[in-house]
């Protein structure tokens, strides 16, 4: 299996927010940073579909033809 890379980052938390983050990082046995990586997963889950990032992709690429899944061959060809 593939080791996905980390990239590092360095944030200032408030005093309080730390305290929550060293309290959950301690009672489930996980590190402070991936309890962070955690809280920021579920709050990128959380997104409403028309927030996410990876949607802006769609439709760059219209063409307006609508048989492209049948003719994508033919299409690719040209």
């Amino acid at each position: 299996m593939k080791k996905i890379r980390k990239v590092p980052i360095q944030i200032y938390l408030d005093p309080e927010q730390f305290k929550i983050i060293d309290r959950l990082a301690k009672a489930s046995g996980k590190s402070k940073a991936a309890t962070i990586r955690s809280c920021i997963a579920k709050y990128l889950d959380s997104l409403p579909l028309e927030k996410d990032p990876a949607l802006n992709i769609m439709n760059l690429g219209a063409s307006g033809r609508t048989d492209i899944a049948e003719k994508h061959d033919d299409y690719l060809t040209d």
